[in-house]
C-alpha cells in the first residue's frame, strides 16, 4: 500500500525496515476517486489524513466571485492533508485531476508515529516542508515571471517530482489537466494558457498532446525560460 510514498520518503533519507512496516501497518482504508471528485472540503475537519497511491490531485480555494485558485499539484506518494493533523480544520479543498486511488491514515496512528518513531516524525515534516518549498516557488514564478516562464516552470517541477516516483519515461510523462485547470493554477485565463503552450509547441521546446501526454523536446532551453533549479524539491538523499 505504502510502496509509491516509502519510494518517495527514501529520496530524501533512508528508512528502517521497521520503520517501513509501521508506516504500512498505520493506513486504515483505501478509496478510489472519479476524477473532479472532491478527496476533502474546505471547512471539513478530518480524522485522518490521505496519500494519493495512484493517480493526481489538487488543492483548491474557491472565492465569493465563484473563481478557482489550485494552490498545489499532487502526485503518487504525496500526503494531501497532512497538516490537517494539527491544523484540524481544512482552510481549502483537495480535488481529484483523474481517476485516484488513495489510501488513509487515521490522526490517531499518526500521533502514535510521531511519539514513538522519531526520525519518522521528521521525514513526516519534511514532506510539509517540502510541500511549503514548492509553494514558494510557485508564488515566486507567478509574481516575478513571465506566463512562458511560469509554464516552464510548472513543466520542469513536475517532470522532476514524477521522475522521483518512477513516473516519467525519459522526457515523457503523463499530466492528466486540462488547459482552464493549468489557468487556476497558473493565474491565466484559458486563452493565454493555450498561446503559451502554442508558443512552447511551435518553439520545439514541449509537446502536450490531448489527455496529458507531454514530452519535453528540449530540457536545456525550458529550464533556461523556467530558470528552474530543483534544490527546493529536496530530493537529495542525506540524514535528517
Amino acid at each position: 500500500m505504502t510502496a509509491t510514498l516509502i519510494r518517495k520518503l527514501e529520496r530524501s533519507d533512508v528508512l528502517s525496515d521497521e520503520e517501513k512496516d509501521v508506516l504500512e501497518k498505520s493506513f486504515s482504508r483505501i478509496r478510489d476517486f472519479r476524477a473532479d471528485e472532491d478527496i476533502v472540503r474546505e471547512g471539513d475537519r478530518p480524522t485522518e489524513s490521505c496519500i494519493i497511491m495512484e493517480g493526481f490531485a489538487a488543492r483548491y480555494k474557491v472565492l465569493p466571485s465563484g473563481r478557482r485558485q489550485i494552490s498545489a499539484i499532487h502526485i503518487s506518494g504525496d500526503f494531501v492533508d497532512l497538516h490537517s493533523f494539527l491544523l484540524k480544520t481544512m482552510d481549502h479543498g483537495v480535488m481529484t485531476l483523474a481517476p485516484t486511488r488513495c489510501a488513509f491514515v487515521p490522526h490517531a496512528n499518526l500521533k502514535k508515529i510521531t511519539e514513538d518513531y522519531p526520525h519518522l516524525a521528521r521525514i513526516l515534516w519534511l514532506s510539509t516542508l517540502i510541500d511549503s518549498a514548492i509553494h514558494r516557488s510557485w508564488l515566486t514564478a507567478m509574481g516575478r515571471t513571465s506566463a512562458t516562464a511560469q509554464m516552464a516552470h510548472l513543466i520542469c517541477e513536475l517532470h522532476v517530482r514524477l521522475g522521483a516516483v518512477g513516473q516519467t519515461n525519459g522526457n515523457s510523462f503523463h499530466m492528466p489537466i486540462t488547459q482552464e485547470e493549468l489557468g487556476d493554477a497558473l493565474g491565466l485565463s484559458t486563452v493565454h494558457v493555450n498561446r503559451v503552450l502554442t508558443e512552447l509547441r511551435n518553439g520545439g521546446i514541449v509537446q502536450w498532446q490531448g489527455g496529458g501526454a507531454v514530452t519535453i523536446l528540449d530540457w536545456d532551453r525550458l529550464s533556461e525560460i523556467a530558470e528552474f533549479s530543483p534544490v527546493y524539491l529536496s530530493l537529495q538523499n542525506e540524514p535528517r
